[in-house]
């Protein structure tokens, strides 16, 4: 993940922090304030915490659910990888039936085609 990303998170939650305590008259704009920077906190977070969102090799993939909880995937249990460009903005999707996992450029830091072939490959070579 590029280092942008968090950073510019991190820039909110201070510009949240900073209307909370001037631009805040009635308290229950300044606790919105503070949730909202601290739910941008969180996110910001998990970015500079688990930068690595999926990983792959000959076995499976592992993916990260949640904050930082890692799932690992055999490649039997992977029904398909491919990019969905059908929405405003591409995603990466591994399928495993039961569960789709789903990556944006950002989170990989990559072409999603490049790591939808990568990964591909990496299955059909696991047979």
């Amino acid at each position: 993940m590029p280092l942008r990303i968090p950073l510019g998170k991190l820039v909110v939650v201070a510009i949240l922090v900073l209307l909370a305590a001037v631009a805040a008259t009635e308290v229950w704009q300044m606790a919105v304030a503070l949730l909202a920077a601290t739910g941008m906190a969180g996110w910001a977070a998990r970015d500079l915490f688990v930068p690595v969102r999926l990983a792959a090799d000959g076995a499976g993939v592992t993916v990260v659910a949640g904050l930082a909880r890692r799932i690992r995937l055999p490649w039997s249990q992977v029904e398909r990888v491919r990019v969905d460009a059908r929405r405003r903005s591409r995603l990466l999707e591994v399928d495993t039936g039961e569960t789709l996992h789903l990556f944006s450029r950002y989170d990989l830091d990559e072409d999603l085609d490049e790591v939808a072939a990568r990964l591909e490959s990496l299955r059909t070579a696991a047979g």
